[in-house]
């Protein structure tokens, strides 16, 4: 068994995930793309709760003066939030989970996932609609974030007692 066998082994049975993730990338020269391409797995090994990553970049094609290719990136996170994460910040066109063939999540683990999921979600809403209501649908979304703010301190307030 070789030593990345043994690591995805020993980090799947604690709880990590191995999957193949899918990206597209276009450049104007073939040169760049490449380069892109292994800036972008230099950037993943960089995230949180990432343990390794190996990339296939297919060969360039060019299409009307510009260059696109494929990438397969092979990753291996340490939990499931880190691969939710991963996939949040560089948006893959597809994925596979290779390992575990089941999921158990402790349920501090499901809950931080499920709290990440509805963060990302709200801070996309936000940023549509500010940028696409009108005035004063604007302002109407800004007394309801308030409105939320302080139904969260009363929450706190009341857990803490």
């Amino acid at each position: 068994m070789s030593e990345v066998d043994k690591v995805t082994q020993k980090a799947v049975e604690e709880g990590g995930i191995l999957a193949l993730l899918y990206f597209d990338i276009h450049g104007s020269d073939k040169d760049t793309l490449i380069q892109l391409a292994t800036g972008f797995v230099q950037k993943v090994l960089k995230e949180n709760g990432v343990i390794f990553a190996k990339a296939e970049i297919d060969e360039p094609l060019e299409s009307e003066g510009l260059f696109s290719t494929s990438l397969e990136l092979k990753v291996l996170t340490h939990d499931v939030e880190s691969m939710a994460q991963l996939c949040a910040n560089f948006c893959p066109f597809s994925l596979e989970v290779l390992e575990p063939q089941e999921f158990r999540v402790p349920l501090a683990h499901m809950q931080d996932l499920l709290m990440f999921v509805a963060s990302n979600s709200h801070d996309y809403k936000k940023y549509i609609l500010e940028k696409v209501s009108p005035p004063q649908q604007q302002e109407a979304y800004k007394r309801n974030l308030r409105n939320r703010a302080e139904i969260g301190k009363k929450l706190l307030e009341r857990k803490k007692e």
